[in-house]
């Protein structure tokens, strides 16, 4: 199985902080790092340094040239990746003392994905190949309408959740992962049993995967409920944990692995990459887990 990564790349500039700056106040950072991430390109590092062989489909800008690279050097199939004018998208990410973030996104390149380049990177699909996206990048409802129409499997990361995803095709997504705050967007419900109960009346063909960081993951698919605990682990930064854990979710399901033990290879990557600061950088390449899938 190949993945194809429709997704965000961005230029992240961290800062770390004693706590999230408020309105109308002026806080001094303790440190400044710059990163490359952005969902799509966390999520396409997380996959192929999991053992998944990936093709990611995306713009950058001009100055969007590490961005490739650095897709590159981890093993990712950068051909589908276009130059448009303008800025990359880049974010603005404020760690605190705990290790918990704080993002401010800017969507540049990233959303100036056209009509073209999405045909084209669709058509590369080949049989058993799937289909991954974030909502970083813009004209996701055409993306969705075509990898259907193409008959390719669709997982969807509902993130940063937006009111527009509320009337995207969301009927034609076979994987739906999204964390707690997501969900309580989705479903218009709190708690747990609320949210998966209000997503499996709507989108019932869709496979739900409800991440709940240290509380660990829920799997629901009709009558179907797996609960996984998270793996205890002192947080340094959460900043690539979801992109890790989808990452190494896909890759263990292409594995054949089934999903109890998917849980449990996502979460234990995600509890290796909130040890590291930053955000590509701090996902674990496969052989750190010591897991066999």
């Amino acid at each position: 199985m190949r993945v194809i990564n429709f997704g965000s790349l961005n230029i992240d500039h961290v800062y770390s902080v004693e706590r999230f700056v408020q309105s109308g106040e002026t806080l001094a950072s303790s440190d400044y790092q710059q990163f490359f991430g952005g969902k799509g390109l966390n999520q396409s590092i997380a996959l192929a340094r999991a053992g998944v062989q990936v093709l990611h489909a995306g713009s950058v800008g001009s100055d969007g040239h590490n961005l490739i690279s650095t897709l590159a050097d981890n093993g990712v199939d950068v051909s589908l990746v276009n130059e448009v004018d303008g800025a990359s998208g880049h974010a603005v990410i404020q760690v605190d003392k705990t290790g918990e973030n704080c993002i401010m996104l800017f969507g540049g390149a990233n959303q100036r994905t056209q009509e073209q380049s999405i045909f084209h990177a669709l058509d590369q699909a080949q049989k058993g190949d799937i289909l991954l996206l974030q909502n970083e990048i813009n004209l996701l409802p055409l993306i969705i309408e075509s990898a259907s129409d193409r008959k390719i499997p669709i997982v969807f990361n509902p993130a940063p959740m937006s009111d527009a995803v509320l009337n995207y095709p969301l009927d034609k997504v076979d994987y739906l992962i999204f964390n707690q705050t997501e969900g309580e967007a989705l479903a218009s419900q709190r708690g747990t049993d609320n949210i998966l109960h209000r997503l499996r009346q709507e989108h019932h063909r869709c496979k739900l995967v409800l991440t709940l960081g240290s509380e660990g993951v829920i799997y629901q698919h009709g009558e179907q409920k797996i609960r996984v605990d998270a793996v205890p682990t002192q947080a340094v930064d959460t900043t690539a944990a979801g992109d890790t854990f989808i990452g190494y979710f896909l890759a263990a399901l292409s594995s054949g692995g089934d999903i109890d033990r998917c849980l449990q290879v996502a979460c234990k990557a995600s509890s290796i990459c909130i040890q590291t600061a930053g955000a590509a950088n701090s996902i674990p390449y496969r052989e750190q887990l010591g897991l066999i899938f």
